[in-house]
Order: structure tokens, then sequence, then C-alpha cells
């Protein structure tokens, strides 16, 4: 049932509403040149950048943005959430089920109220918060809906980035870059993996920063482990040392991967070098009318034809902002068809594999102008040397 709610002071939206409503017409605008007639939008991420609220209860069960031309945006979400949903978002028309098992009747009720019932609907079915038992539930009550994958409508459109959102980016790669002055500025021996990411943390937050996301953090043989997390290891001479650490505005994330050596370490050493180039030949390729696995394929082609062709185990980046990672989001990777636009907003962590088994690299986060890709950062993705 469509529910009603006594209104209560609303938290501030990071951005005007008119920016999420521009946000739902490009969606809508994709939907239409998808051939499809509405669309169900339920990974997290997607979820706030459309209406700003935090999806934070869907732990419970999917909580879809149903958008489709001509009609209100709608929510359907569980009753004990509704609140929630309106008073931290800009979508006003929510629509309430009970327990999980009503889920699959209640949205369908919405989409037969709206004559969507047997038309071409978009699911998320690449993405997180969409179970198999919900795609089910749904198409035992509308066997007529013609289910169709829309996992890359929300990424394309959010990967272009307006003006308000680059701000953001570019405020939160500040904090990102201090993050970085702090992280290096703490190496010296004996100086533990946990003290250097509490060294992080306490300069962003003096700095007014929102709490920064160390995705990785190593010392020495503990930088073979992919997503390391910090531990009470301690720094020796002539080791090498990698974080992935990422600053947060308004839920835009600025990533960065950032690589030093205390002392000397060859194995390392070269192997960083090698990222370098391959960094920088990316970023170079990342060029408006290029698509994707073009610009990838210019990083693979400096890693195969060094004598080191399988030290590159991932893919060459990813869209970033907001949110950071979504399941679904556009990849720079082989056979990537979507096509580098203006506004568009990368992570591409290149980060390589040695002989030893080290992961060692750097990355960039880059908005794409007319005239190519542009680092956000003012650090150097050069190996430092402590």
């Amino acid at each position: 049932m469509t529910v009603q709610v006594s209104a209560i002071p609303q938290a501030n939206l990071p951005f005007p509403v008119s920016e999420y409503e521009g946000r739902q017409q490009r969606v809508l605008n994709a939907v239409a040149a998808a051939g499809l007639d509405a669309i169900l939008v339920t990974a997290h991420g997607h979820l706030r950048y459309l209406s700003g609220y935090s999806g934070y209860g869907g732990y419970f069960g999917p909580f879809p943005l149903i958008l489709a031309p001509g009609l209100p945006a709608t929510y359907v979400v569980r009753e004990y959430e509704v609140q929630s949903v309106r008073d931290e978002g800009c979508v006003k028309t929510v629509v309430g089920y009970t327990h999980l098992r009503e889920f699959g009747k209640v949205c369908a009720d919405v989409l037969r109220k709206h004559g969507l019932h047997n038309k071409r609907v978009g699911l998320e079915l690449g993405c997180w918060n969409l179970a198999p038992s919900d795609v089910i539930a749904l198409q035992a009550e509308l066997p007529e809906l013609k289910i169709v994958d829309a996992s890359k409508i929300v990424s394309a459109v959010a990967t272009v980035k307006s003006e308000l959102e680059l701000r953001a980016m570019r405020d939160a790669m500040a904090m990102t870059d201090l993050a970085v002055r702090t992280f290096q500025q703490a190496l010296h021996s004996g100086v533990t993996e946990i003290e250097v990411a509490e060294a992080v943390q306490e300069a962003v937050r003096l700095a007014g920063g929102a709490p920064v996301n160390v995705v990785s953090l190593g010392f020495g043989d503990r930088n073979k482990l992919p997503h390391g997390k910090p531990s009470s290891h301690r720094l020796s001479n002539n080791q090498p040392v990698m974080i992935e650490v990422g600053c947060y505005k308004d839920f835009y994330a600025a990533a960065l991967v950032r690589s030093a050596v205390l002392g000397r370490h060859p194995e390392t050493e070269t192997l960083h070098a090698l990222a370098e180039e391959a960094l920088e030949a990316g970023i170079a390729a990342a060029k408006p009318g290029m698509t994707l696995a073009e610009v990838d394929a210019a990083v693979r082609k400096v890693v195969a034809r060094s004598r080191r062709p399988d030290t590159f185990r991932h893919r060459t980046g990813y869209q970033i902002g907001a949110p950071w990672n979504e399941r679904g989001n556009l990849s720079l990777e082989p056979d990537s068809t979507e096509v580098v636009e203006t506004g568009m907003t990368f992570h591409m962590p290149i980060i390589l594999f040695s002989e030893g088994g080290y992961l060692f690299g750097c990355s960039e986060t880059v908005v794409v102008t007319e005239r190519g890709a542009t680092p956000l950062s003012r650090t150097s993705h050069t190996l430092y040397r402590a």
C-alpha cells in the first residue's frame, strides 16, 4: 500500500532536488534508448545516486525504485523503513511491504497499476541486492512481464559527472592526497601497519574529512596479500610498502594506489617502473570516442612488450565517484564496448604481481575532458623512497 507519514525535519541532501530529478530523467532517456518501458533500480549505490536515500534499510530485501516515462518515481520498500526513505531522500511516492514474502506481490501490484505488467522492464540482474528468488517471485506474479537485464543503465549515466559531482570528487581527492602524504611521512623502520593507518585517519579527521577507507596496506611479505588489512606487522629496512586508500565527500569517493620502498628492493622497484609506464599509457588513451576496451588494450600493450607479461592479472580500471565500486559499474577491460565521454571519471589501479608474489603499483583517479584524461590527484604516482 502507499504509505503516508508525518513530516519531520528533513536531513539535508548533499545536492539540490533538481540534481536528482535530472539524474532520474537521464536514466529514463537511457531506458527509452534501450527499448525498455521501465526500470527497477535495486543496487544500493544506484539508489543513493538517484534518490539521496542511503539504502541502509535494504538489507531486509529489495527496495526497488521504479522509473517509467510519464509516471512519478516510486519506491517499494519495507514499511519499517518508510519514514527514513521519505525523509532522507527526494522520492515521495513510497509503497510499503511488511514481510519479505510480500515483495513480489506488492511490487507486481505497482507495475500492474501503471500498466507495466506485460511490458519490457529492466532489472539490475548483474548487481548486488537483487536475489534470484526475488526475480522469480516477481515473474510468478506477472507471467507476461518481459524482464531484461539493465545492470549497466544507471552506471552508464552515473559515470558522466555534473559540475556539482566533480566538485565533490575534487574535495574528496584533496583529503586522499592528504592521506597519501601522511602515509609517506609515517614510514620508518619499526612502525606498524596499524600505526600508519591510524596516522592517516587522524590527519584526515583533523582536516575535517570523512573517515578514510584504507582498502589495502601491507609491509614486506604482507604486500603479497590482495586487499590486506593493516596489522601489527612492523616495517623493516629494504622492504616494499603499498597502500590503496580513498576519501569521501557527500558519498563521492576519490581513490589512489601509492607505493614506497624503505631502503632498496630491486624486485618491486622495477615492477613499479613498469606500472608507471602502463598507467601513463592508459591515461593517454582515455580520450572521448575511444572504447573502454581500447583504453585497457593500451595498458596491456605496455605490459605485454616487457619481459614480465604475466604480471597484470586484473582490469585496467572502473568508473568511480558515487558509489566507489558498485557491481555492474563500467569497467576498463577487454571487450568493454562502452565509449569514453567527456565528464566520465575512472579509477585506474595498475597493480602488478612480481615473480616473488609481491603486489606493487600505482593508480590515478581521472576525469575525462575534451582533450583527454586528467588526474584529480596532486601527489605523484612515482615510487616514494622513504
